[in-house]
């Protein structure tokens, strides 16, 4: 495993790829460092997964560049294949094989590595080594996924929502252990279209949507970068007048509101100053309120902010 470095893991420039009813990756720019986790957000279809492949050597893009550790795919293929870690947004595994003999299997792919038991035991499948892939829970195939991504001791790993279609203990654990490939100093490339997930895990961030990057940063700087620290939401009683979006824009402290099912957002700069002007002016109307709940901005109201929709999983 590489030191850190202060030269880009991966450098992406320009980066292209359309098919015939759709333009996939549009223009990308990225740089991911040695020994950070770098997230790669966005919904379904924005883009994240034809990205990651054609950085993983899986396809060639239609223009644009792709650089891990100075080298390319055209010129370099061989050398790059025994430092990548690979897991895949859905991997195939033999179900006849046991675990053990699956990551036996990923092991001789690469000239060194680590012992197998060695990476059974990180991702905790010790008391499973023995058990057929088929028989083994959703949670413990992901795991045995990062495992085959492990055992070659990479110097960059590639995880394509690793935790999609989980439930929330094995969500957990996978957490859990991207966390512990973290404080181990790993270089780890994430893509997920789990907004709390993306903000917990990873230093950096780059939200995509339509095959753009449309924000980059920490999660701290794109928090940031919409310029607000808190959000209100509230609902009001049926049949209660409803006060105008740009009525309540105008009150002090709030930047700007939206309506969305029935449920007021409004991006406040400033919680102490918005609430009770929202209340009084709610008051003078005569309108019941039946919920109201305030919280600090987290990405998904940058999202929210930056497309003017949630994050969507079409």
């Amino acid at each position: 495993m590489a030191a850190p470095s202060s030269q880009p893991s991966l450098s992406v420039r320009g980066l292209r790829k359309a098919y015939k009813d759709v333009v996939a990756v549009d223009g990308v720019d990225l740089e991911v460092y040695a020994g950070e986790c770098f997230g790669l957000l966005g919904p379904n279809g924005a883009g994240k997964t034809t990205t990651i492949e054609i950085c993983e050597g899986l396809l060639p893009p239609d223009s644009g560049t792709v650089e891990l550790f100075g080298l390319t795919w055209n010129a370099h293929a061989p050398a790059l294949r025994q430092r990548l870690g690979v897991q895949l947004q859905e991997t195939q595994l033999s179900e006849k094989q046991t675990v053990e003999e699956t990551i036996h299997m990923f092991r001789s792919f690469y000239r060194s590595g680590l012992a197998p038991a060695e990476v059974i035991a990180m991702v905790q499948l010790r008391e499973k080594r023995a058990a057929r892939v088929g028989n083994l829970s959703g949670g413990q195939r992901q795991r045995l996924a990062v495992a085959c991504a492990l055992v070659g001791d990479p110097d960059l790993l590639f995880f394509d929502e690793p935790t999609t279609g989980l439930d929330p203990q094995a969500r957990r654990q996978l957490w859990d252990l991207i966390e512990q490939l973290k404080t181990a100093g790993r270089t780890i490339i994430l893509t997920t279209h789990y907004m709390d997930e993306a903000e917990k895990l990873c230093g950096r961030i780059a939200i995509m949507d339509y095959g753009r990057v449309i924000a980059q940063g920490t999660p701290r700087e794109l928090i940031a970068s919409i310029g607000v620290e808190h959000m209100v939401e509230f609902a009001v009683g049926n049949g209660a007048p409803r006060p105008g979006l740009d009525e309540l824009e105008r009150l002090d402290g709030v930047k700007a509101a939206r309506l969305e099912d029935g449920t007021y957002q409004l991006q406040a700069a400033e919680l102490h100053t918005a609430v009770p002007a929202l209340l009084a002016e709610l008051d003078r109307r005569g309108v019941s309120v039946t919920e109201l709940r305030t919280h600090s901005a987290t990405l998904e109201d940058v999202f929210v902010t930056l497309t003017g929709r949630h994050l969507r999983d079409e």
